[in-house]
Parts: structure tokens; C-alpha cells; sequence
């Protein structure tokens, strides 16, 4: 096959979007279910238990921005999409610290969201504190995504 480098370079900018993606939006949700309840009760807290659901989301976020860089490098979005079997094998390799962290970091940091909206439900003047336990999570989605960043711009200055 000729366009297989391409068909494996796009198979992991599906991945990074995908599997980030459904990550975050596992934690989204059932962060949004926690703080759905904690509103019916108290609706003056929308606005903290809002921002402690909308933390998971970021993993998502953070998948789309390896695919668009991937799908940008291998002439998807422009360019010439011609490009090895090596080289696409290596962008889907480069693709999969977001995929994969992306997906249980976004569903983990749901569950530290809960807690932490569970927290400020009780204690409203805790929210800074309550902040910190998802943010930690976030700490390895980050990792993840200079890690994928760096590799496809890495593998893009390949000549092979």
C-alpha cells in the first residue's frame, strides 16, 4: 500500500483526539452529575462546582492539539501527504502518551473533581484547597501531551 505511512499517521491522530477525548468526557459527565446535585441544593455554588467539572475537559483539548499538529505534518492539512511507512508508524507511536494518559488521567481527574466538589458543597470557603486535588491529576496530562508534542515534531524533521 502505497498510502499506508499516511493511513498509520492518521490512525494516531484519531487515537490522541479519541481516547483524550472520551477521558474527558467521562470525568466531565460525572463531575456534571455531581455538581448537578450540588446546585439543586445550593444553586449560590454554580459557579465553583462549575469550574471543578470543566477540569477534566482539558485532556480532550489537549488530544485535539496532537492531532491537528499530526494531521498539519503529514500534509493533511496542507502539504504533500506523502510520507513512509516508518514515519507514520512513528507518528502513531508519537501520538499515544496523549491517547492513553489522556483517557485515565481525564477519567481519574473526574473522580478527584467529584470529591472536590463534594468538599466545597460542605465546606464553600475550602474551594482553593479542593482546587489542588484534580490539578494534581492534570499534572501527568501535561506530561503526556509535551511528550506527544515533542516526538511529532521530532518525527517530522526525520528524513526517512
Amino acid at each position: 500500500m502505497e498510502n499506508l505511512g499516511v493511513v498509520l499517521a492518521l490512525f494516531g491522530a484519531a487515537f490522541a483526539a479519541l481516547f483524550a477525548g472520551i477521558g474527558s468526557s467521562i470525568g466531565v459527565g460525572k463531575a456534571g452529575q455531581a455538581a448537578a446535585g450540588v446546585v439543586a441544593q445550593d444553586q449560590t455554588m454554580f459557579g465553583k462546582v462549575l469550574v471543578l467539572q470543566l477540569l477534566p475537559g482539558t485532556q480532550g483539548i489537549y488530544g485535539l492539539l496532537v492531532a491537528f499538529i499530526t494531521l498539519t505534518q503529514i500534509g493533511i492539512l496542507g502539504g504533500d501527504p506523502n510520507i513512509s511507512v516508518a514515519k507514520g508508524a512513528l507518528y502513531l507511536a508519537a501520538c499515544l502518551p496523549i491517547a492513553f494518559v489522556g483517557l485515565m488521567s481525564g477519567k481519574y481527574q473526574g473522580e478527584c473533581s467529584i470529591a472536590s466538589i463534594m468538599l466545597v458543597a460542605k465546606q464553600p470557603d475550602q474551594f482553593g484547597k479542593a482546587m489542588i486535588f484534580p490539578a494534581m491529576v492534570e499534572t501527568y496530562a501535561v506530561l503526556a501531551l509535551l511528550v506527544s508534542i515533542l516526538s511529532v515534531n521530532a518525527v517530522g524533521g526525520l528524513q526517512i
